[in-house]
């Protein structure tokens, strides 16, 4: 199987290119990009707090809220910045004495488009039988012509 940038199972994913040039330093890049994602998320989504952690080995959370966690993923210049629902024990204790599953994935279904419209600049369009994933520019970006 071949080797994609990695994000949360079931998240809201908007991709983007993490460098455009070779002459580009991809760490600076990578931290610019990072800031981008937190302030302009902090920005739309005013309930979001700083949060420093991780989902695995590759998925960094940058953000997170009572339901969800923000975070950004980066394999070969490429970027998934995602939304997910918690997945740590301080969500699932909480949920069990007052459910938010249900909460949660009402929250993502309305801010996934404007989550979206605010992050992404590539399309998954669809992957090869060995993985490898085929992306094509978003409309709103050829149309701005950014």
């Amino acid at each position: 199987m071949g080797r994609s940038v990695s994000y949360p199972t079931g998240s809201v994913v908007a991709f983007r290119l993490l460098d455009d040039g070779e002459d580009d330093d991809v760490d600076w890049a990578y931290e610019c990009l990072v800031d981008e994602v937190i302030d302009a998320a902090k920005a739309a989504f005013p309930s979001f707090e700083r949060f420093d952690g991780w989902r695995g080995r590759e998925d960094r959370i940058l953000l997170r809220n009572a339901f969800a966690d923000c975070g950004i993923s980066t394999y070969c210049g490429l970027a998934a910045i995602w939304l997910a629902e918690r997945d740590d024990a301080r969500y699932w204790e909480a949920d069990f004495y007052n459910p938010r599953t249900g909460r949660t994935r009402h929250w993502l279904g309305q801010v996934s488009g404007r989550f979206i419209d605010l992050f992404g600049e590539l399309r998954l369009v669809g992957r090869f039988s060995n993985g490898e994933a085929i992306f094509e520019r978003s409309r709103s970006t050829c149309d701005t012509g950014s």
